[in-house]
Parts: structure tokens; C-alpha cells; sequence
């Protein structure tokens, strides 16, 4: 397939360029920058210079082009932020992104379009013990700022399901870890704030997990569909901080008001989802089944 890629130079977008190269695909991957085509290059990807919230300019880049199919994985999670708002970057991807994306597989002629969500939009909040699957409720807001990123969620993938010119799949992944996440393993990874106690538990997934399963999900995706992109044991964010090997512990208390949706999402959630639609729709298992595996292998 011929498949333009959103998102190329982030934290999933660089694995999963070479999946796709990898797997014989071509990729047209954007890129707003010179630096970043030139990222994108040594990726194996054909670098469109445009810029996915600039409209009119992605529209341009790309007449005359074709493709088979649009992956978006624009997100703008390099670091939490300390106050969390509705036009936050991420969730401005997400909405006005999603849109200008979904026009551009339009003029592509692009049958599918494959795009990022995440297990949080089922709510911050305790799910207790049980694994959620995707015939859950998505889209539960709880009241506190991380409403907005629920917001966004909701956007996104209520945009995708209601066009009618592209066969939609949306990929809620876990928490990621991994190379150029916040739970980077490498020595440049910087400390992250955790909550003494290790706080609540997440289900999380390597980036290269997540790649892997986007691929899966463009060849072997039903149209309409969400899938859960999750390894297989949940963790506390102090377990996986730990593995991580640098880690900032803070009092829960402080951790709220220093930055209250690291409080919403480390302290108030317990959040144990299931893949086994992926496994079975997809043919895709975790290589890592937690983050011991994952952290180990990048160590």
C-alpha cells in the first residue's frame, strides 16, 4: 500500500515507519520542517513538506498525489503539561487534525484511515478489577480537567466513524513507554513525577508493540471498529517508573496541585482493558506482555 503517515517523527511514528518499510508499503510521511523530511528520509519514508493543521497548505501538498490509506499519529505528548485546557495541542490535533486529515484521504482517493486514540477516553476514574473491553462506555467524563482530553478523544473518533468516504479504525493504545516516550529507558530519558505509593494502575504498551499493531490494524481492520492496543499486565505507574530506573516521588497531594491531571490520571484512575479483540480481528499479541519485558530489551 501506499500510505500517508501522520506523525512520522514521534514517539510511535518512528517505529512504525519502519514497520511499513519493513512490510513493503511506501510511505509519504509529513513533515513541516527540512529537518524533519530529512528525519523521515533516513526512516525509508517520502517526505511531504506540509503541516496537518495548515489546511489549505495540505491540500496543496498533496494534489496530484494518490494513496491507499492515511495513519493519524499527531500528538503533541513530548512532555505533561503543567495546566491542562480545551485548546490544548494535543486535542487541537485531534479535532481540526483529524478534520484536515480526513479531507486530505479524500483528495488521495484513500480508502482507510487508521487514527490514534487511547484507553483513557474510557474515564478517569477506579474500573476496579475488571477488564475493560470495547463494547465498554468511551467517553465517560468525570468532571475534572481531564474532561478535555476526553473531549478530544470523543472528537476524533466520532469524526472518523462518521465519514463516509473512508473505512475508519481507531486504535485506543495504553499508556506508552518506550524510546521517546515520558518512560524513555535510555540515560538521556529525563526523572518523571510519580506518586509515592506508586498510585494507580495503567494498562500500558511499547511503542513498538503499538507500531506493530497499527500495521496490523490497515491491512486487517474492520471498517468501523475500535480496538484496545494494551500488553498484557497492567502495572502502577511506580512499577514502571522503577523499572525505568529514574524516577521523581512525590506526595500524592502535592502531585494534585502541582499538576492536578497528573493527579487525575496517576491517582484517581485504575484502568485494566483487554486486547483480545485486536488479537482476534488484527492476528496481533503484545512482544512485550509487560513492561519488565519491554524495559529489559531497550535497557
Amino acid at each position: 500500500m501506499r500510505i500517508l503517515l501522520a506523525g512520522a517523527t514521534g514517539a510511535i511514528g518512528r517505529p512504525l515507519t519502519r514497520v511499513l518499510v519493513r512490510d513493503g508499503h511506501e510511505v509519504l510521511a509529513l513533515a513541516r520542517s527540512e529537518g524533519s523530511a530529512e528525519a523521515v528520509r533516513a526512516l525509508g519514508a517520502v517526505p511531504v513538506r506540509a503541516d496537518a493543521l495548515d489546511r489549505e497548505g495540505l491540500l496543496r501538498a498533496l494534489d496530484g498525489l494518490t494513496a491507499d490509506a492515511v495513519v493519524h499519529q499527531l500528538t503533541a505528548l513530548k512532555a505533561p503539561k503543567l495546566r491542562l485546557t480545551a485548546d490544548d495541542p494535543s486535542n487541537v490535533l485531534r479535532e481540526r487534525g483529524t478534520a484536515h486529515l480526513l479531507e486530505a484521504a479524500g483528495v488521495l482517493g484513500a480508502g482507510r484511515f487508521v487514527t490514534q486514540s487511547l484507553v483513557l477516553g474510557y474515564g478517569y476514574r477506579d474500573h476496579g478489577d475488571r477488564s475493560l473491553t470495547e463494547e465498554d462506555p468511551f467517553g465517560v467524563r468525570t468532571g475534572t480537567v481531564a474532561d478535555h482530553v476526553i473531549t478530544g478523544l470523543v472528537e476524533a473518533e466520532g469524526r472518523l466513524f462518521a465519514a463516509d468516504h473512508v473505512a475508519g479504525v481507531a486504535l485506543r493504545y495504553g499508556v506508552f513507554y518506550g524510546p521517546g516516550t515520558w518512560f524513555d529507558p535510555t540515560p538521556a530519558g529525563r526523572p518523571f513525577p510519580v506518586p509515592a505509593g506508586g498510585g494507580g494502575t495503567m494498562s500500558w504498551v511499547h511503542v513498538e508493540d503499538a507500531a506493530e499493531a497499527t500495521a496490523a490494524a490497515l491491512e486487517r481492520g474492520r471498517p468501523g471498529e475500535a480496538y484496545n492496543v494494551v500488553d498484557d499486565r497492567p502495572s502502577t505507574w511506580g512499577e514502571l517508573a522503577a523499572a525505568r530506573g529514574r524516577r521523581l516521588v512525590l506526595p500524592g497531594r502535592l502531585l494534585r496541585l502541582a499538576v492536578p491531571y497528573l493527579g487525575a490520571l496517576m491517582l484517581d484512575t485504575r484502568l485494566r482493558v483487554s486486547h483480545a479483540k485486536a488479537t482476534a480481528d488484527l492476528g496481533w499479541t503484545p512482544r512485550f506482555r509487560d513492561h519488565r519485558e519491554g524495559m529489559r530489551a531497550r535497557s
